[in-house]
């Protein structure tokens, strides 16, 4: 279906996605963290910043691989299903909004660590269960999956929508690894509640069981 050319371009994409995931996971963990506070404690103010600021470098590659590849759609979304599809990545954009004003932006990015000269390796924010946190313990990844599998495909895309899933599934897995360091059992009992990707009707906490496990937090 494909010519030789076209699934070395796909290999080539895969190879620097799968690059990409290891060095982000890599850096986030908190054993180089560690490491990097016990050998430089001067510069861990700046790393929040250096990791978000490489993170941006390295989606270059892999984004210019996607945009500039000429080959054939797979699939386009037409008719109601284009209708459907969009609506979803609207409500999905509209989510990202909503949940920035429940996020420290400073903390994210990394401004605060700097401003206020912080050395510590693990995060400061306390635990919060924001609205979309009570049905998805991981909304943004899971919001993010809406917007790439709601997109028209062609090959490159697809492997990157394949990669970027199998990335959030994983990389989830290893974030709640630092939660639970972080917070210790209270996550383990918002774990038992809620769902990590996809929203289960069944599972996910009420405002006041929400508001439940954020009082044992802060008083725990």
């Amino acid at each position: 279906m494909f010519g030789i050319e076209s699934r070395i371009l796909i290999l080539i994409l895969v190879g620097v996605w799968l690059l990409y995931f290891v060095i982000h996971s890599i850096l986030a963990s908190l054993a180089v963290k560690r490491w990097f506070a016990a050998r430089w404690p001067t510069l861990m103010p700046a790393y929040r910043l250096g990791f978000n600021g490489l993170a941006l470098i390295l989606l270059i590659p892999p984004l210019y691989l996607i945009f500039s590849a000429t080959g054939p759609y797979l699939w386009q979304w037409t008719g109601i299903g284009w209708w459907l599809v969009n609506g979803l990545a609207l409500v999905a954009v509209f989510g990202f909004a909503l949940s920035l004003r429940y996020y420290d932006g400073g903390e994210f990015l990394g401004l605060r660590q700097w401003r206020e000269r912080e050395r510590c390796v693990e995060d400061q924010e306390n635990f919060h269960i924001s609205p979309l946190h009570r049905y998805v313990r991981h909304p943004w990844y899971s919001l993010g999956l809406v917007l790439i599998w709601t997109r028209d495909m062609n090959q490159e895309f697809l492997a990157t929508a394949v990669m970027a899933t199998l990335y959030f599934i994983l990389g989830s897995r290893l974030e709640e690894r630092k939660l639970i360091a972080y917070h210790g059992d209270i996550y383990r009992r918002y774990m038992d509640r809620v769902p990590g990707l996809m929203p289960l009707p069944w599972r996910y906490l009420s405002r006041e069981q929400a508001d439940r496990l954020e009082h044992d937090s802060r008083n725990g």
